[in-house]
């Protein structure tokens, strides 16, 4: 008798089945349908797991706090949306338009972000190892607040995630975690990156014009290539490690 088969076939249909999303596609666009500015989609706090979200219009839906967890939002229009506390691990939002969406207290672990417009976004989350190749980042603000600091230093956290060849020119970076971050290529101009944790980023070929790095750590960082006219770099930490840096430093603007 062949007991392992028949454990197997046992085990198979006396495990509980993982729970399903709370919606399916169809649902959700059945609610789109009928949503307006003044009453949104009701997805707030919703399980959407898995849920093929591609391309949908979803600037009329109320996804506050909803599970998008290894979602697929790809080239959906999220313009303005108020995204805060929702969970986005693994969430794909290739091309998707996040334009002056606020993500706040969000986990984005190995999120895909590729091409997405994220444009005056206001972000404190965790982007480690999140993909963000040609994102366009300008005027982002993803920075610490330090005048709402009461629950401690809140900003975010992009350890080792992958900005090469994003636009992340006049944003907002302070203090924000990117060590052994890829921005290579990046277009970085006017970008502020006071006190930001840059240690062990590549910046190859960054354009980094103007930028602010005073009092960043720049330990092991590379910088081969980059464009550092006019950068700030008083004060800056492992200027010594730091590869590709012109010996001396660039020269420090004073203001």
């Amino acid at each position: 008798m062949r007991i392992w088969p028949l454990f197997l076939l046992l085990l198979a249909v006396l495990s509980p089945a993982l729970p399903a999303a709370d919606l399916t596609r169809q649902q959700v666009i059945a609610l789109l349908r009928q949503a307006t500015p003044d009453r949104p989609a009701d997805l707030r706090r919703k399980d959407l797991k898995n849920v093929d979200l591609s391309s949908l219009d979803l600037r009329h839906a109320d996804l506050w706090g909803a599970d998008l967890r290894y979602a697929d939002l790809s080239h959906a229009n999220l313009q303005g949306q108020n995204l805060d506390l929702t969970v986005m691990r693994g969430t794909k939002l290739v091309g998707a338009n996040l334009e002056g969406a606020s993500i706040f207290g969000v986990i984005m672990i190995d999120a895909d972000l590729t091409g997405a417009n994220l444009r005056n976004t206001r972000v404190v989350a965790t982007l480690d190892r999140a993909k963000l190749v040609e994102a366009d980042l300008e005027n982002a603000y993803w920075g610490a607040d330090m005048k709402n600091q009461s629950m401690g230093l809140m900003r975010a956290s992009c350890n080792k995630a992958d900005f090469t060849g994003a636009n992340l020119k006049n944003a907002d970076f302070n203090r924000v975690l990117l060590r052994f971050a890829r921005l290579d290529k990046a277009g970085m101009e006017n970008i502020d990156l006071f006190r930001a944790d840059l240690s062990g980023a590549s910046l190859r070929q960054a354009r980094l014009q103007n930028a602010d790095l005073r009092e960043a750590h720049l330990d092991n960082a590379d910088f081969t290539g980059a464009d550092l006219h006019g950068a700030r770099l008083d004060g800056a930490l492992g200027l010594d490690s730091a590869a590709g840096l012109k010996r001396p430093f660039p020269k420090i603007v004073i203001h």
